[in-house]
């Protein structure tokens, strides 16, 4: 216990308390910056934007990655700082860490190859923030595109963390107008040419309220011919991502002047059941 003796407690509680300083003052000025780096960044994309007339989701998307960018090399920084407080040479340690790296760099090939995916995905434009996509087995709405991994929130609200090098292959739903189509079936007892015309009223009078529809809503006709009905086929062509509401409007207007015609809509094992009756 001689040892404890001859320590020197006053200069040790000094340096601890000069290292705890330290450290908080970096902590704050690593807050600090973090908070006025991001506020300039968002700053310039909305400026960007305004000049270069870049789309919404284009500006969040490439808004988010620099931001993410900043962060990493904000905290690199950061963390040389820390360890120079302690007398580590981080200089050192890095080179060190290039050996170490070389050994350990197989095992880093998902990262590499997140971040390149990440890359090409950005420069080739083919999602932005907003869009609606299907890949690696999900499908939703991108709500970031990072370097390493991209956002999808799901229609019921799950959001899935997808590492870039999972997209293989992508489909944007949001390049353009998007195809609503109803398919309703009707009774063998009904003529077909009345309810096409039946059809084809609630088409026209859907167009004139929408504005969301950008061609048709139009009757093609017959599509199939079933059991126990024959199927007709109604086609619109909407703004992006008002498909659904339109096929929606489509089915309720549809079913409501059915009812006032006395078309029947049959249930779809009908003859089915009668034969087993």
């Amino acid at each position: 216990m001689k040892w404890l003796e001859n320590i020197e407690w006053e200069e040790v509680i000094l340096d601890v308390g000069i290292i705890l300083i330290q450290l908080v003052a970096i902590l704050i000025a690593f807050l600090i910056t973090r908070a006025i780096g991001k506020k300039l960044i968002q700053s310039s994309f909305s400026k960007v934007q305004t000049k270069k007339k870049m789309s919404v989701g284009r500006t969040q998307t490439l808004q988010a990655l620099a931001i993410s960018f900043f962060s990493y090399v904000l905290i690199f920084i950061t963390l040389v700082i820390v360890l120079g407080i302690f007398g580590i040479n981080a200089a050192g340690l890095i080179a060190g860490a290039g050996i170490i790296g070389l050994a350990i760099g197989f095992g880093a090939q998902g990262l590499v190859s997140d971040v390149v995916t990440g890359f090409f995905l950005l420069l080739e434009k083919q999602l932005d923030v907003g869009d609606y996509v299907t890949t690696a087995g999900y499908g939703g709405i991108v709500e970031e595109v990072g370097l390493r991994t991209t956002q999808i929130r799901s229609f019921d609200g799950t959001l899935n963390f997808i590492p870039n090098r999972e997209i293989s292959s992508l489909s944007n739903h949001s390049r353009g107008n998007m195809r609503a189509l109803v398919d309703i079936g009707i009774s063998y007892d009904d003529n077909i040419d009345h309810a096409m015309t039946v059809l084809q009223e609630v088409c026209d009078k859907i167009k004139q309220e929408n504005e969301t529809i950008v061609e048709g809503p139009d009757v093609l006709g017959v599509q199939t011919i079933g059991d126990s009905d024959i199927t007709l086929r109604v086609i619109a062509k909407t703004e992006n991502m008002e498909q659904w509401a339109v096929e929606r409007q489509l089915r309720k207007a549809i079913k409501e002047a059915f009812d006032q015609n006395n078309i029947d809509i049959p249930f779809p094992h009908q003859v089915y059941i009668e034969k087993q009756a």
